[in-house]
């Protein structure tokens, strides 16, 4: 085992004892687990959200800004400063997407941490499948549990004053891409000049 993982073994191994009951131990010792590791990927993920959020900020406007000068270009019929405004917002597009992907990573880099530390401890343990020849492995039991942990905690997240911060942050981003234009946008605009007795 993993110098790492050894610190680690005697506290973690005590989620598996606190029954007496061998399948019942396990069910919640691998249950606490799956939601430590939640935990640590939601903290994570909102510490990580928070020291790069400038850069989001400025990632943002820029894609508000250029998405919007390229709908102005369609608008007035200006093909070239349309290509160079769409360029534009693709990259910002861009940008905004590598950083979500970055995000997802600092939220789920806890699951094989704890996946590497269970194939030390019961990398022989299954379970038989009813009516079946098959077996399931540890994984697909921390898999399942670790989803049941994201629902349960999803219910309540938001009634942590730290996480309700988070959401007010994420919040203001969703009024901000109410600003961007879009091509319904324009056709709304253009049906609206058509009305007879409007100027």
């Amino acid at each position: 085992m993993h110098p790492a993982y050894l610190l680690m073994d005697p506290y973690l191994i005590w989620l598996y004892r606190i029954t007496g009951h061998a399948f019942a131990d396990f069910m919640l010792g691998t249950f606490l687990l799956a939601f430590i590791a939640l935990v640590i990927g939601e903290l994570t993920i909102s510490v990580v959200f928070l020291i790069i959020k400038k850069r989001i900020d400025k990632v943002t406007d820029e894609v508000i800004r250029y998405q919007n000068l390229s709908m102005d270009a369609v608008q007035a019929g200006e093909k070239d400063a349309y290509n160079a405004a769409n360029k534009l917002a693709n990259d910002a597009f861009g940008k905004s997407f590598f950083m979500q992907i970055a995000l997802s990573a600092a939220f789920l880099w806890p699951i094989p941490f704890a996946l590497t530390w269970m194939q030390y401890r019961f990398g022989e343990v299954e379970f038989p499948i009813l009516f079946s020849e098959h077996s399931l492995g540890f994984p697909a039991v921390f898999i399942a549990l670790y989803a049941a942990a994201y629902l349960m905690f999803r219910r309540v997240k938001y009634k942590i004053p730290y996480f309700k911060r988070i959401k007010a942050i994420l919040d203001s981003y969703d009024l901000r891409s109410r600003k961007i234009k879009t091509l319904a946008d324009l056709n709304t605009s253009a049906g609206e000049q058509k009305v007879p007795g409007k100027q």
